[in-house]
C-alpha cells in the first residue's frame, strides 16, 4: 500500500485538548506525529466517558477519538533535562504544534527563535484563543468562550431564549482544522524557499470564518437588520422559513421554496400532499410555479402565507416516519434529509459503501473498537487508520532509543529524575 502525503515528516504534538485534532489530521494524512505528554499523561485522558466506564487515562474515550494514528512519549518541559531533550527531538523533526498560553514556550526558551535556530526548516504552529498578539492576547478562554465571542452563540437557539452552544465542543476543533490547514501552507513555502516559519491560529477567528457570510459583513449596512437566532428556520431577507419538521421516529429537514430555483421542489411537494389526499382546496389557488416570497397571493403577507403551508406539511410529517418521508423525497424529488442520530450514523449505508467506520485493534484490551475512519479519500496516497491512540509514554523506548540513542538506562535515570 502507498505511503500517506506526508509520511517522511515528524511531528511534536505538544497540544492538549485545544490542538488534538490538529495532529490528528496531519497524523491521518501519515506523518510521524508523536504525541508529547507530560509524565502521568495529557490531563485530557481523564476526561471521560470511558471504555468500559472503568475510568483510566489509557481508557478514555475523548482522547481516543483525536490521538489515533499518533505515537506518544512522556517529557517534562519544566525540568532542564526535559527541555534538552525536547531541543534535540525539535533539531530532527519538521513541526511542532503547541497549544499553551501565548508566550509560554518562550518562557522555557523553547520559542520560535530558538527552535528556528535549532532548526530553520521548523514549523511551529501555535494554537491559542485569541492569537498570540492584540489586547485579548493573555485572555484564558474555555470552548464555549470561543463560540460566544466568535459569533456562533449568538445565531443558535430559539429568538425567544438566550444564546445557546452546540452540545459538543467546537471552537476548538475548528481551531485544530485550520492550523492543520496552515501547517500544509507553510510546508508548501517550505519546500519552495526552504525555511519554515511561525503559524499562528486564534480559535476565535477560526469560529468567525466557520460561519462565513453570516458574521463577517455589516448586516445593518445591508440589508438594514442584524442576524439573529432563528431557531430551527432559516432567515431568508425579513422572512423565516421553517426547516425542522417531527415525525414519528424523531426529525426531518425539510425547506420550502417557490418560484425560480424552488419551482420544481414545491411542485414535488404539492404533488406529494394531492396524492396522500391532504393537500387543502386553497392550494390550487396559488400559482406555486410563479410563487415568490416576497409576493404573497392568498394571505395579506408572505410570511402567514409560508406559515399556512408549512403547517400542512407538519401535520402530514407527523404521521410518518424519517425512512418513509426520505422515500418519499427520493420519488417526488423534496429537498428533504432525515435528522440522523449517532445510531443512525452507524447503520448508514452511505458511510458503510464508503468504509467509514473503521475496526481498530487494542490488543491492551483484547478486543477491537469502532472509529470514525479519515476525513478523505485517496486513491494514489489513501489516508487510513493505521494505529490505535497510545497508552502513557508507550513509545518512550522507541522514539527516544531510535532517534536519540537513548538506551534504557539513560531512560531509567530521566525517569527517576522526573524528566520523561
Amino acid at each position: 500500500m502507498a505511503e500517506g502525503l506526508l509520511a517522511p515528516y515528524r511531528v511534536l504534538d505538544l497540544t492538549d485538548e485545544r490542538g488534538w485534532v490538529c495532529g490528528r489530521i496531519l497524523a491521518d494524512l501519515g506523518a510521524d506525529v508523536i504525541k508529547v505528554e507530560p509524565p502521568g499523561g495529557d490531563p485530557g485522558r481523564r476526561v471521560g466517558p470511558f471504555y468500559g466506564d472503568i475510568p483510566h487515562p489509557d481508557r478514555s474515550l475523548y482522547f481516543w477519538a483525536f490521538n489515533l494514528n499518533k505515537r506518544g512519549i512522556t517529557l517534562n518541559l519544566e525540568t532542564e533535562d526535559g527541555r534538552a531533550l525536547f531541543r534535540r527531538l525539535a533539531a530532527l523533526s519538521d513541526f511542532v504544534i503547541e497549544s499553551f498560553d501565548p508566550g509560554h514556550l518562550d518562557g522555557l526558551g523553547l520559542g520560535f527563535g530558538e527552535l528556528s535556530r535549532l532548526n530553520p526548516r521548523l514549523i511551529l504552529v501555535s494554537i491559542s484563543a485569541f492569537g498570540r498578539d492584540g489586547p485579548y492576547a493573555h485572555y484564558r478562554a474555555t470552548d464555549i468562550v470561543g463560540m460566544a465571542m466568535g459569533g456562533l452563540m449568538a445565531i443558535s437557539g430559539d429568538p425567544d431564549r438566550p444564546p445557546v452552544r452546540i452540545s459538543v465542543p467546537q471552537a476548538w476543533l475548528h481551531a485544530g482544522a485550520q492550523a492543520a490547514a496552515g501547517a500544509m501552507i507553510a510546508h508548501y513555502y517550505r519546500e519552495a524557499a526552504g525555511r519554515g516559519q511561525h503559524v499562528d491560529v486564534s480559535m476565535q477567528q477560526a469560529v468567525i470564518w466557520t460561519l462565513m457570510n453570516e458574521t463577517p459583513f455589516p448586516l445593518p449596512d445591508f440589508y438594514g437588520f442584524d442576524l439573529t437566532r432563528a431557531g430551527g428556520r432559516r432567515r431568508t431577507g425579513r422572512l423565516t422559513i421553517r426547516q425542522i419538521y417531527p415525525c414519528r421516529d424523531g426529525y426531518v429537514c425539510l425547506l420550502i421554496l417557490g418560484g425560480g430555483p424552488g419551482a420544481a421542489f414545491i411542485r414535488g411537494l404539492l404533488t406529494l400532499l394531492e396524492d396522500a389526499g391532504v393537500a387543502p382546496d386553497w392550494f390550487r389557488e396559488v400559482d406555486w410555479e410563479n410563487w415568490d416570497l416576497a409576493t404573497p397571493r392568498r394571505y395579506p403577507t408572505a410570511q402567514e402565507e409560508l406559515e399556512a403551508l408549512e403547517a400542512v406539511v407538519a401535520d402530514f410529517c407527523r404521521r410518518k416516519t424519517k425512512a418513509e418521508l426520505y422515500e418519499a423525497a427520493l420519488k417526488y424529488g423534496i429537498l428533504l434529509a432525515p435528522v440522523n442520530t449517532v445510531a443512525d450514523l452507524f447503520e448508514n449505508p452511505q458511510l458503510a459503501a464508503r468504509g467509514f467506520w473503521v475496526e481498530v485493534e487494542h490488543p491492551e484490551l483484547g478486543t477491537r473498537v469502532t472509529y470514525p475512519g479519515p476525513f478523505v479519500q485517496g486513491n494514489l496516497n489513501p489516508v487510513r487508520i493505521r494505529r490505535r491512540p497510545p497508552l502513557v509514554g508507550e513509545h518512550n523506548e522507541e522514539v527516544y532509543g531510535t532517534l536519540l540513542g537513548l538506551s534504557r538506562t539513560d531512560l531509567a535515570q530521566l525517569r527517576a529524575a522526573g524528566a520523561i
